[in-house]
Order: C-alpha cells, then structure tokens, then sequence
C-alpha cells in the first residue's frame, strides 16, 4: 500500500526507511500468525505488542464490542457509571494480590503509569508529607511516553528530542544479571545488592522528598531482566522503611505473560500500586488501569474528597466487555496454567540456540524473553553502536521477518531479540521460533 508514506505516520518509525520500498501491511490474524497483504503468513512472536494474549481471530470478543456498542457504544465514568467497569473492576479486584481493590480504568499503560505517578503525589499531599513527589526507576527501563511516564522511563535516546521532562526522577541500577556490575557470580548477592541500591538512592535525594519506586516484575527494555532471589522482598522492606509507594508497572507482565494474572504473584511482593494494560483486552479494544490499595483510597473519601484526574475514554463501555470476555476466555482455557505447563519446554527450545557463537544470554520467564547477542561469547563482548546499527536495524529484523517471524530486534541497551508469543504458543510454535532464529542468527554471524 504505497499510500502509507504519504499520510501515515508510524509510531517509533525511522520514515525515510520506506522511502524506496513498501510499508509492511498486516492484514489479517488467526492463532498466532498473522497474514499481510501479500498473504505471507508470520509467526507473531511477540504478540503484536506484548498484547495478543489470547491469540488472534477470537470472534467472542468481536461480538462482545459489537453487542456492548449496540447497548451502550460510549458514556463517561466521571461521576457516572457503566455495568460493564463495575463488572470488570470487581473481576480484576477479586485477581488481585492483597487490598488492591480500587481500579482506575485508563486507554492504556503510558496513562496508567501517569495516574500512578499523579496519585503519588496527590497522597502525600493530603497525609502530611506533601514534599514527597520523588519517583525511583530503572536505568533503560521502559515506563511509556507521555511525559511523567517518559521521565520515570530509563531510556535516555527516546527523551532528548522532549527535554527537559517532569523533575524529580531517579535512576537505579536494573537486574541484568548477565552483565552484573557487583556480585557477577552471586544472583543472591547480586539481588541484594540491586535493591539496596535503591534504598540508597533514596537516602541520597532524603526520604522525605521520594514518593514511589516504579519497577516491572521482569524489565522488558534491554531484554528482558527477571529479578534476582530475594530482590522483590528486599525492595518492599526499603520502601516500607522509607514510607515509600512500590509501584509494580506491569503493562507488560500481567494477564499470563508470566504464568500468574499478575506479576507480583509470580515474585511473591505485595505491591501498593499496579499499572496494567495490553493484554487486559488481548488487545481487541484499548484499555489500561491504575489498581490502587484500599489505604491509598482513603484520603479522597472525605465529603469534599476528589482524585482530581481522568482520561476521556479511560473504562470505555466496549472495552470493558472485551475485557470481560477476554477473562472468560482466559478461564474457560486456563490460558495462565497454560503457561506455566509450558514455560520450560519454551526455555528449553530457545536454550538450543547456545550453540551459535552470536548467543550469549537466554533469559526471562513465562511467555516473555530476550535473547542477547555477542561478538565473543568468552568474555561477553558487545557490539559497538555502528556493528549494532547494521546487525540489527541493516540486517536481523528485515530478515527475520521475511523468514515469517514478526519478534523485536532491539538494542535499547546491549543488542537483544524479544519474544513474547500469544499465549495459547505450544511447542510446534517454539520450534518455528526456534529454527527461524537459528537460520537467520547464522547468516547474521557470517555478515559481522
């Protein structure tokens, strides 16, 4: 569709790209594989955007957003109701780890994360503490777009064209285990020693300035960090000792990415705050939330009491009931157990690939890993920035996909592919994944 360049324009796209060839176009979806227009069929190793849980061409929750925008297609939650978002928020509330039972339904994650940060503050202010507006994150650590998210994000190469961003957001060390700066030979130590770099970033800005702490369960950006043993449980001691909100931002890792609804349940933390979105709705309609504890609520009970923020289309009648069936999808297939039956064989599959010298770490958890490339697997070195440039971006992703698997070539940190596939994804789908990445990995070690 040559018209894509003249008008389109793309997300987190290099544009002069297309400048001489055609826009991919995706078409159609079924499982997990998706069609383009030329009828080319992919493995959606990454489900869309981390999003299509429940795999593509589920028609129930087509019908769902038909049935809901027939009755009732759109009608705000400021100061209003609508049945389908008590419902969902009752559903989501009763998945839940501990007393977060308040839901404050967003379009998406970068406002969910937002919200966090907004109710943050916002809670302070009205407990006495009101000079606690501190975030803490993690270096190159991904948190969204709009500008609070952007600031707490780690990412310095997508902030520096919207500088200077919201003060106030700190950076600490992430749980690349791999490339551990401290404790390399100790994941134990090493978790320790990451959490408490957090407790002393904390002490350095003064605890009475440092609102919350914003961590995904397994970082996604840099491919894919899970946490060390111990480092969760270490995180919720210094942020109880501090007086500080741990924020679990798991846009990405709920809904069964990682075998659990929630990722705080697959760590064993007890977060205050969790920001989810993507695959809530599996992606058929947009739709994010901020689930908040019961104790953060209570400030804004009294008679004059009001969270003073709202997004137009945040709980949206037609996502909600996609979200709704999505669920009773992922109950009636017990599409989370399917995970977890199955998170070994996935691991097992992609470690195969150890034996091409580009490997150099298999890592993650669930449905969702990186897969870090080296030049010297011995000593674990990187790629500079111009082999990086031509591996990836002049090489890996146009050949993966045209080998038919659509994943992410990324070197938002050292040089990784990601994958994340529809959680429905069994074994035959791992060996594809499998054989296309040692296809194309070998060429790409004859190009360096």
């Amino acid at each position: 569709m040559a018209n894509a360049t003249d008008h389109l324009w793309m997300h987190f796209t290099r544009m002069a790209s297309y400048s001489a060839g055609e826009v991919p176009t995706i078409v159609r979806g079924e499982g997990a594989y998706v069609w383009d227009a030329q009828g080319r069929r992919y493995l959606d190793g990454l489900a869309g955007l981390f999003v299509v849980n429940a795999g593509h061409g589920r028609t129930e929750l087509a019908e769902a957003a038909a049935k809901q925008a027939s009755e009732l297609a759109y009608f705000p939650l400021w100061s209003y109701a609508h049945p389908k978002a008590i419902e969902l928020a009752e559903r989501i509330a009763a998945l839940t780890p501990g007393d977060l039972n308040r839901i404050f339904f967003t379009t998406g994650g970068s406002e969910a994360v937002e919200a966090a940060w907004k109710l943050a503050r916002a809670y302070f202010k009205r407990t006495g503490k009101p000079n606690k507006y501190k975030v803490i994150s993690r270096y190159i650590a991904y948190h969204g777009t709009s500008m609070g998210a952007l600031s707490i994000t780690g990412l310095p190469g997508i902030k520096s064209d919207f500088e200077p961003l919201v003060p106030g957001a700190i950076k600490v060390p992430n749980t690349n285990f791999y490339r551990a700066p401290e404790h390399g030979d100790d994941p134990e130590a090493f978790g320790r020693w990451a959490a408490d770099e957090i407790g002393r970033a904390i002490e350095r800005e003064g605890p009475d300035t440092v609102a919350a702490v914003f961590l995904e369960p397994v970082q996604n950006s840099g491919g894919c960090f899970p946490p060390p043993p111990g480092y969760f449980e270490r995180v919720r001691e210094i942020c109880d000792a501090y007086d500080v909100l741990l924020v679990s931002d798991e846009v990405i890792c709920s809904w069964g990415r990682l075998g659990e609804y929630f990722g705080a349940v697959r760590y064993g933390y007890q977060p205050d705050i969790i920001t989810t979105a993507k695959g809530i709705t599996s992606g058929y309609a947009p739709l994010g939330a901020m689930i908040a504890s019961d104790r953060l609520m209570e400030p804004f009970l009294t008679e004059t009491g009001m969270f003073a923020h709202g997004v137009t289309f945040g709980g949206h009648p037609v996502s909600c009931a996609v979200a709704l069936a999505n669920l009773e999808v992922f109950a009636r297939e017990d599409l989370v157990g399917h995970v977890r039956a199955n998170e070994d064989a996935f691991r097992a599959t992609l470690e195969k690939l150890y034996d091409l010298p580009i490997v150099g770490d298999v890592r993650g958890d669930g449905y969702f890993y990186g897969i870090e490339l080296v030049k010297d697997k011995t000593t674990r070195e990187t790629f500079t920035e111009a082999e990086s440039e031509r591996l990836l971006r002049g090489f890996l992703s146009t050949a993966l996909f045209q080998a038919g698997l659509y994943c992410r070539a990324d070197d938002r940190g050292d040089p990784v592919i990601q994958l994340a596939p529809p959680l429905i994804a069994e074994q035959q789908h791992f060996d594809e994944i499998e054989q296309i990445l040692r296809t194309v990995l070998t060429e790409a070690w004859t190009k360096l």
